[in-house]
């Protein structure tokens, strides 16, 4: 996808680089001068390029990098519009680099420079698909605190369940890879979250030639950390679309998974509504009298319901999508009229399944609540999320 930032940084035409590095950034400013200098020194003697692509950061981040490439032309910038995510800016730097070794490593200062100077020494001898920095290596420290360090050892055990790869690490955030092997895997890659290392093991039949060099991580020298819920939410939704061979996507899980919040928030207004509202009188449907106050019930619980799970599908779901200001209000309308739709399609398969086919009404009302999660999904990217952004 071109872009003027590109435009404007891209590096003279030469002889490609033998390496390019990653590093994805978002408000990494305080640290992003430092990492750059350190990791050029411990790279003396490659050939080499540094892309930085940042997620249009709010603070110096860009100057600092654009600042570094007036005086060194091996160094790149690229901001990114309007997304959001690690995985998915990994993904667009390396279909932008020019070098026949692709890497990436974060731009807090946390990866030893070192390690990646081994990593380069490794996977440039020309016997290596992939190699990794690995904070599980032998026993030394890792340089996680107790919490972080056990989330992240529970996180590789599932890992390597889905993936059945020799990664001691895969939640790594540093490593480097051949472009050939690269390209195996990219058809498949979902780009959704951080752990991007999993994607990339996951999305290829090739099973890669495979070193690792220890490494533990340092302190941050900027910025903040990007661990959150929606990480661990992410990495369960990835090994799932992987598990069954992108049957069931992650953003759908997501999505899902939000539904399922929608359903408790519902619960909750309608039994706060039931117990606080009554309005006397009804109107005529049918063959029946519907009171007021169930009206305004179910219609007040359908209705936050639906806004709760815009919002969460924001910030989770689509958060590389996300909508502010004029286009949030008109993605909004754009979800109540898929969810309204969805509703209306349930209604009607439930029904049908169950007085003309004659199926139980349980699994006639599970029948279509699937189907119409479905179809809000659906409704959901093309009338909400539907700009064309990402690389999914």
């Amino acid at each position: 996808m071109p872009d003027a930032n590109f435009a404007a940084d891209k590096a003279p035409d030469a002889a490609a680089p033998d390496l390019s590095l990653i590093i994805c950034t978002l408000n990494e400013g305080a640290a992003i001068r430092s990492v750059i200098t350190e990791i050029a020194g411990h790279l003396s003697g490659l050939n080499y390029e540094i892309l930085v692509v940042d997620d249009d950061s709010k603070d110096n981040t860009a100057a600092e990098v654009s600042d570094l490439g007036k005086s060194d032309p091996r160094v790149r910038l690229y901001v990114r519009k309007g997304e959001r995510g690690l995985s998915s800016a990994a993904i667009r730097g390396w279909d932008m680099a020019r070098g026949r070794v692709l890497g990436i490593m974060d731009g807090d200062g946390q990866h030893d420079p070192v390690a990646i100077r081994a990593l380069a020494d490794m996977i440039l001898n020309g016997d290596k698909d992939l190699v990794c920095a690995s904070r599980y290596i032998g026993k030394t420290d890792t340089g996680l605190s107790f919490i972080r360090d056990l989330g992240s050892k529970a996180a590789t055990l599932a890992t390597g369940l889905v993936l059945k790869a020799p990664l001691t690490d895969p939640m790594s955030g540093c490593f480097m890879m051949t472009r050939d092997w690269y390209e195996t895997a990219r058809p498949n890659l979902t780009g959704v979250g951080f752990k991007i290392l999993v994607d990339l093991v996951a999305s290829t039949k090739v099973r890669p030639r495979f070193g690792e060099v220890k490494a533990s991580l340092r302190q941050r020298q900027g910025g903040e950390s990007k661990l959150d819920i929606r990480v661990v939410l992410d990495l369960g939704a990835l090994l799932i679309e992987k598990a069954t061979n992108g049957i069931i996507s992650a953003r759908f899980v997501l999505f899902g998974l939000v539904g399922v919040s929608g359903a408790f928030v519902y619960a909750i207004i309608l039994a706060l509504s039931h117990s606080l509202l009554r309005v006397d009188g009804g109107l005529p449907l049918y063959r029946y009298q519907v009171r007021y106050d169930d009206i305004i019930n179910y219609g007040l619980a359908i209705w936050l319901s639906m806004t709760w799970n815009f919002y969460i599908n924001n910030v989770l779901t689509f958060r590389d999508k996300r909508l502010k200001g004029w286009p949030m209000l008109t993605g909004l309308l754009g979800f109540y009229f898929a969810c309204s739709i969805g509703a209306l399609l349930s209604l009607g398969v439930a029904i049908l399944l169950k007085d003309y086919f004659g199926i139980h009404w349980f699994a006639a009302g599970i029948s279509a609540a699937l189907l119409s999660g479905v179809w809000n999904y659906w409704g959901a990217k093309a009338f909400a999320w539907n700009q064309k952004k990402g690389t999914n």
